[in-house]
């Protein structure tokens, strides 16, 4: 599984459920990755997607405990309502390219998951209310790639590419509790997504 964002120079991503820059190369960047794949999101971000609408040409898997299966249904993206649906989902995948596109919450749980980080980082600060894990501060983590500095909407951006050393292995069996072992420490941040 891999994770893309953008984040400014305090590693913010986000303030009032929206981006912080209008970055037009980043997001052809995004575009670039995820067309085709699949996206992993919570609920808060999927409602800040134009018209709360998924993204084309992805199969999009939002969790959302409170979600509605007809508003699913007539959108077009997978619900799921718990833990254990968004682990079977993700494991259904397979041999699909797996990508989380946020929020906050989502990025953090997912996080020690990820194989790869994709980070654009932009040289300002956005004044975020919402930030993304510090990855030049994790042990595991490693910068591989990095572009070199180029404008966007007036801003400079840097295209950054993270290796995780040891991603956790998502367990497919889930206990007879009905909890998914590998996320029974995180349950209880997911009832406010």
């Amino acid at each position: 599984m891999k994770l893309i964002v953008a984040v400014d120079k305090n590693w913010g991503i986000g303030k009032n459920n929206g981006l912080l820059f209008d970055l037009k190369l980043d997001m052809k960047h995004f575009v670039e990755h995820t067309r085709g794949k699949v996206v992993v999101m919570g609920a808060n971000t999927l409602r800040s997607l134009p018209n709360g609408m998924p993204l084309k040409n992805r199969t999009n898997i939002v969790l959302n405990p409170d979600g509605n299966i007809f508003d699913a249904i007539e959108k077009g993206y997978i619900l799921t309502t718990s833990l254990d649906e968004l682990l079977e989902q993700i494991n259904a995948q397979e041999d699909k390219e797996v990508y989380v596109i946020g929020g906050a919450m989502m990025y953090h749980t997912l996080l020690p998951y990820c194989d790869t980080a994709y980070i654009t980082k932009v040289e300002d600060d956005g004044g975020a209310t919402v930030f993304f894990d510090n990855l030049d501060n994790l042990q595991e983590w490693t910068l591989v790639e990095e572009s070199e500095t180029v404008e966007d909407n007036g801003h400079n951006i840097t295209f950054c590419t993270y290796r995780n050393s040891s991603p956790l292995k998502f367990v497919s069996t889930i206990d007879k509790n009905k909890k998914c072992v590998p996320f029974e420490k995180y349950a209880d941040k997911f009832n406010n997504l």
